[in-house]
């Protein structure tokens, strides 16, 4: 399915009544999960532990 048809599929599964706003927000919204599922299939993921040891850096 190509960014285009995506699109058009999740503008029309919104509610008639839906806002501008709202539909934004959905199309946002499915270009994080996309991006987050490329890092995942790129291996550009780290761990629960790592992430948790750099919060700690940030914070001193």
């Amino acid at each position: 399915m190509t960014t285009k048809e995506k699109i058009k599929d999740i503008i029309e599964n919104q509610p008639d009544d839906a806002t501008y706003e709202e539909i934004l927000r959905e199309l946002a919204f499915a270009g994080m999960i996309e991006r987050g599922l490329e890092d995942v299939r790129k291996e550009r993921t780290i761990s629960n532990q790592e992430l948790g040891h750099r919060i700690r850096l940030w914070q001193k």
